[in-house]
């Protein structure tokens, strides 16, 4: 069972049930009980990315603190998509605002990340121009424009551009962690970078291990909840930062892997960056707000 300290780091989950739209229900912080509410840390964000029919990204989020009302998070959002992306956000950098919560959008796709980057002057002048996509003030919207970068530097393939953003990170900043969600109205990659966290992922048969059962995964942690009943008649591959059921196909990405899921469902895998960081950090580099977010 999750404890304290799992509840407290930022969550990514990602769903492909390509090609098929299909409809599901979102929870991204289920109401927990008065002790359990007391012994976590409220989060400072959640948000949820779909895509309509005709590929436009649909993001609804929200900055949470703990004077908020916590109902945008708490209500069920109901909504139909190829591929999902949700993410529940303890801030490592940048204020609790809007512009600062995940997923981020840019040139139609929508991104998520859980980790910590260094050196974000470094990282800004890397960008260039690209620099001018970033709207708030985070890590991980930088190294979304960076992805976009190299998208465009290899013809519009993200597969690349990713693999080419994550080793220049690797070999030029100081990096806690990389794991990140990118989805396109048809596509999904996750990449989990090094060992830092872990990042699973499903496989799932239509009706799951049974064959008969909708999808139903709820994080242990009482964070990120999801159901569909369409899922029990498709198949779907879904990502996230932990185990979200007892189905016994779940496994874990490899430190520096890629993982792909095209417009057909086929997944593919490959070792996107196979060494560790020119200068890994540790918890006790981050300033104190950063390894709260990280725990």
């Amino acid at each position: 069972m999750a404890g304290e300290e799992e509840a407290a780091m930022c969550r990514l989950f990602g769903l492909s049930a390509a090609p098929k739209r299909v409809h599901a229900t979102f929870w991204l912080l289920e109401a927990p009980d008065s002790l359990a509410r007391q012994s976590r840390r409220e989060p400072d964000g959640t948000g949820l990315g779909t895509f309509s029919a005709d590929g436009t990204p649909q993001v609804d989020k929200c900055p949470l603190a703990a004077y908020e009302d916590q109902r945008f998070a708490e209500e069920a959002k109901q909504c139909k998509s190829v591929t999902f992306i949700a993410h529940i956000r303890y801030a490592s950098t940048g204020a609790l605002e809007r512009r600062n919560t995940h997923p981020f959008q840019q040139h139609g796709r929508l991104f998520a990340h859980n980790g910590v980057i260094g050196d974000l002057p470094m990282l800004d002048a890397e960008l260039g121009d690209y620099r001018a996509l970033v709207e708030g003030e985070t890590d991980s919207e930088r190294f979304f424009a960076l992805i976009t970068k190299h998208i465009d530097a290899h013809g519009g393939a993200v597969g690349p551009g990713i693999t080419a953003a994550a080793r220049w990170i690797a070999d030029s900043l100081p990096v806690y962690a990389l794991n990140l969600v990118l989805t396109t109205p048809t596509e999904l990659w996750a990449l989990r970078y090094p060992d830092t966290h872990q990042l699973h992922v499903l496989e799932r048969a239509a009706g799951g291990a049974r064959g008969d059962r909708y999808l139903d995964h709820a994080s242990s942690a009482g964070r990120i909840r999801t159901r569909s009943s369409q899922l029990a008649d498709f198949p779907a591959v879904v990502v996230a930062s932990e185990r979200m059921d007892e189905d016994p196909g779940w496994h874990e990405l490899r430190p520096g892997e890629l993982l792909h899921v095209d417009s057909a469902l086929t997944v593919t895998r490959q070792i996107a960056v196979d060494h560790p960081p020119r200068h890994r950090l540790s918890l006790a580099e981050l300033d104190a707000h950063a390894a709260a977010s990280q725990i």
